[in-house]
């Protein structure tokens, strides 16, 4: 039975490790079932991305979890290639894992790479024919479309990126409305404050919440509170809105023995200099089990609705295991 949590904790599974031998399909399906037995998880979520980062697809796993569970929620950190994707199969594809999980999915978008962010991620654009700076237009455009499929009978849309007229799109999700995540962590440095303003509004208008990954605890507080003043004076209840934060968790006595083992993973699973000190902190919830509980606290009080925890280590199910056992049981309402 689902125990009653100050945050709906989700378990965020590597289907990108099933290429690199560090985990099989049977072991997130088993890690997906255990979060769910437990009654500490509230969802299970995985990554996107084709052909920059491969992995097990995103929907295609998550319908597979889908059949393994029955209460747990079903997210994307995040639909990276959702710039990439066709509004209206991904409209038929998203609907369809919501009607088989029986209404439990959570659509979490987002930009995706540019062209600067590697040459990866520069063949990935020009391989699928979009251009790095129509990503923004085209995640706009395309949230507006499947609002639209997902709830009116004919849908007729002539827009900058798609153009279709007379569209009944079936299935039709369970969840009216569906709920729908952006994704964004605009990094000191590289963006300026009006860049982050106009990514803070974007969000209020056209999500249900905010996704991020390794922003300081203050950062994280007021991004959010400024994306939920601006959905109220768009009319929206900012009460309703939800901030999901995927953090790195490594469990162990020694904390330099945490440390190091979640850098191995970071620097295989993304490659060599790509994590720096600075952002594996971030990042990162590590060492014994009243290290990780802090910093996971410190971002609910900063307003984060939903943790959802990678275990950063070569055993998931003994990580998970120390988690159910020595970390969540800190978060339950007495």
């Amino acid at each position: 039975m689902p125990h009653n949590m100050r945050a709906k904790f989700g378990i965020s599974l590597s289907n990108r490790a099933v290429l690199f031998d560090w985990a099989t399909t049977d072991d997130l399906i088993s890690a997906a079932k255990v979060a769910e037995a437990s009654g500490y998880f509230h969802g299970v979520w995985v990554g996107d991305n084709l052909l920059s980062k491969p992995r097990l697809e995103s929907i295609v796993t998550l319908s597979a979890l889908a059949a393994h569970t029955s209460t747990v929620t079903l997210g994307t950190i995040c639909l990276a290639s959702f710039p990439l994707r066709d509004p209206i199969l991904l409209a038929i594809q998203w609907a369809s894992l919501d009607v088989l999980s029986g209404g439990r999915t959570i659509l979490a978008v987002c930009n995706g790479a540019s062209e600067f962010d590697g040459p990866q991620f520069a063949h990935e654009l020009e391989v699928m024919g979009v251009k790095s700076n129509q990503r923004v237009g085209r995640v706009i455009e395309g949230i507006r479309i499947l609002r639209r499929l997902w709830s009116e009978e004919q849908v007729t849309h002539h827009g900058k990126y798609f153009q279709f007229s007379d569209v009944d799109c079936l299935p039709k999700p369970v969840q009216q409305p569906m709920p729908i995540l952006i994704a964004a962590n605009p990094k000191p440095g590289q963006a300026d404050e009006a860049t982050v303003d106009r990514i803070m509004r974007r969000v209020a208008r056209y999500a249900d919440g905010w996704q991020t990954d390794a922003t300081p605890v203050e950062t994280f507080r007021q991004r959010f509170q400024i994306i939920k003043e601006y959905a109220y004076q768009g009319g929206r209840d900012p009460s309703t809105f939800d901030s999901c934060l995927h953090l790195m968790v490594n469990i162990n006595n020694d904390r330099d023995k945490a440390y190091k083992e979640a850098e191995v993973f970071l620097t295989s699973y993304y490659g060599a200099g790509a994590i720096s000190r600075e952002r594996a902190e971030m990042w990162l919830a590590y060492g014994p089990p009243e290290a990780v509980i802090e910093k996971i606290q410190a971002y609910i009080d900063a307003g984060c609705t939903t943790p959802v925890l990678r275990f950063v280590s070569p055993d998931l199910s003994g990580q998970l295991q120390r988690c159910i056992e020595e970390v969540l049981p800190a978060f339950r309402v007495k």
